[in-house]
């Protein structure tokens, strides 16, 4: 029986909805049984949970049981409940009834992911009546659709949406403050991290979490945090919104809230009221930058922050430093490629929000890169500079090669004449070449990971070369493809495709610097098979003609890339 003006107990209520693994059976159950269907490995995924909760809501819950585990000694997971409903009650000793666990409770008292405030909520007058307008994206502007999902909301949605925005949210436009881990209030927290490949919900969520609860005392350590005895949920501590909470005085593990919050019932109907915030929950500090040991996050090396996840999201370029090269990045510990003891494929998971300024996003982004056997064994080992050197050599020859197309593109929609600088022409052109950066880096890993699995250097250098005449072959498709909206009459169409086709191909196939060596050797071994000088044969040894080498030459346009 909850106390007086408790509701929705997570300890005992069966409020959280999931997918059994491996079947995908519908379950619902309170957080205690959810935690010991997870240690069980029996949850699949969450079907209400949306993409840009999936992070929020697996830290919160790895968060959650490194730090019961730890205050109860334990080393590994349980799976009985009633051990993990006991575990999270001591968690909250001055709570004994559970408020502390309960979506909604009165305001004096703290409520999950809710501070207690002290003085009541009677001057709070923002009113929120759905989960989607409390979380940090609103799922649509329609506000008829807000009714629906208003009046179909429940306590599974609200909690996801607490947990959504109190974890990871940023400031807004002065009147609200943001997270302690990201780099400033216009930042985010991304997510970086090993996983087994293609693994469960609880899989993925076992592992993390007896990674994190071995690595608490190494991020006490680094971050000046006691090991033992500090403030782990800082929900329960009351919040005026003008005090904040001394980060050294923090567990490793910490589960944070950021904003001013309380959740009300009333006439059966749940609602949210906030307030502004003139002061962070965890006392700012400029000089941290977002470091505060989370565990799924990088470090920046050159600027000594957190990583930001870029507008574009996680392109081939960011993942290959965050994964690939050393030295951009001191990689989160949840990179670890050991972190998990199994023999199973793995597979990078990168996710985040990227800001877009002004309290404002531009999209969640997620990307998967599998790790195969052998690329695993050589970026443990010391073969990583030389995984780093095929990648950057691939990086580097897209680019030219994209440039090269771009270039081409300009004198298509110049007419075959020079563009002089027309930003109509450029913008075209840019426009035109996006495609060929996109499918490059769709393939990229793949790509890459046949040359890591050449069992030779001979081998690897003809991976190589056919993945260069790929390229070339793809760039000039894109080329080919952007004709139709060249210039229409007969004339000018012939002259600027002509133009464009000549530009290309003279860029493949050499010049004083040439752009790809190991086309132009390739293109000079093709012409010497097809048409052999008279010095390549037996009789012609002597002849005086040998003293003048023969190379001819076709037409541009009249050149095949194979």
């Amino acid at each position: 029986m909850l106390s007086t003006g408790l509701h929705w107990n997570v300890l005992d209520e069966t409020l959280l909805r999931w997918r059994s693994h491996p079947a995908g059976m519908a379950h619902s159950g309170s957080l205690p049984q959810l935690l010991a269907a997870l240690a069980a490995n029996e949850v699949r995924d969450f079907p209400a949970l949306r993409p840009h909760q999936r992070h929020p809501w697996h830290a919160f819950l790895v968060q959650l049981a490194a730090i019961a585990l730890h205050h109860a000694g334990q080393s590994e997971p349980w799976h009985d409940a009633q051990d993990w409903r006991a575990a999270l009650l001591a968690l909250t000793p001055d709570d004994p009834d559970g408020a502390a666990w309960c979506l909604v409770a009165p305001p004096h008292r703290p409520a999950l992911l809710q501070a207690p405030v002290p003085g009541g909520i009677a001057d709070w007058d923002t009113d929120i009546r759905a989960p989607d307008r409390m979380d940090m994206i609103g799922t649509s502007k329609n506000h008829d659709l807000k009714r629906a999902r208003a009046g179909q909301a429940n306590a599974n949605d609200w909690f996801f949406a607490l947990v959504s925005l109190q974890t990871q949210a940023g400031s807004n436009s002065g009147s609200y403050k943001g997270i302690s881990r990201m780099n400033s209030g216009a930042g985010s927290r991304p997510s970086i991290g090993v996983s087994q490949q293609s693994a469960a919900f609880s899989q993925r969520w076992r592992d993390d979490a007896i990674a994190l609860l071995r690595a608490r005392e190494a991020i006490a350590d680094t971050y000046e945090l006691p090991a033992h005895g500090g403030l782990s949920l800082l929900w329960l501590v009351p919040w005026d919104g003008k005090d904040s909470l001394n980060f050294q005085t923090l567990d490793p593990c910490y589960i944070e809230i950021c904003r001013r919050l309380r959740l009300e019932m009333r006439e059966g109907s749940v609602f949210a009221r906030t307030t502004k915030t003139p002061a962070s929950r965890i006392q700012e500090n400029e000089a941290r930058k977002g470091r505060t040991g989370d565990f799924w996050t990088p470090i920046d090396k050159e600027g000594e922050k957190i990583m930001a996840v870029p507008r574009q999201g996680f392109g081939y370029q960011l993942v290959t430093k965050l994964f690939i090269e050393a030295g951009h990045f001191e990689p989160a510990p949840a990179q670890a490629l050991l972190h998990s003891n199994s023999a199973a494929p793995l597979e990078l998971v990168c996710k985040g929000i990227a800001p877009d300024g002004n309290s404002k996003t531009s999209g969640y982004h997620e990307r998967r890169v599998p790790i195969s056997p052998k690329l695993r064994k050589k970026i443990a080992g010391d073969q990583r500079p030389l995984v780093a050197g095929q990648a950057k050599r691939r990086i580097e020859t897209i680019a030219q090669m994209r440039k090269l197309l771009w270039t081409a593109l300009a004198l298509l929609f110049a007419n075959g004449e020079s563009d002089s600088g027309n930003d109509t022409v450029s913008n075209r052109a840019s426009r035109f070449a996006q495609p060929f950066e996109q499918q490059e880096d769709a393939r990229f890993f793949d790509d890459l990971n046949v040359q890591i699995e050449a069992e030779s250097e001979e081998q690897e250098d003809a991976v190589y070369l056919a993945w260069l005449l790929g390229l070339a072959a793809r760039a000039q498709a894109v080329l080919t493809n952007a004709f139709h909206a060249g210039p229409r009459s007969a004339m000018q169409r012939y002259k600027a495709q002509s133009a464009a086709l000549s530009r290309f191909h003279a860029g493949l196939r050499g010049g004083k610097k040439p752009l790809f060596p190991e086309l132009v050797a390739h293109y000079a071994a093709q012409r010497e098979s097809a048409h052999p000088t008279p010095c390549s044969t037996p009789s012609s040894q002597g002849d005086a003609s040998c003293s003048t080498p023969q190379n001819p030459q076709l037409p541009p346009q009249q050149l095949s890339l194979l």
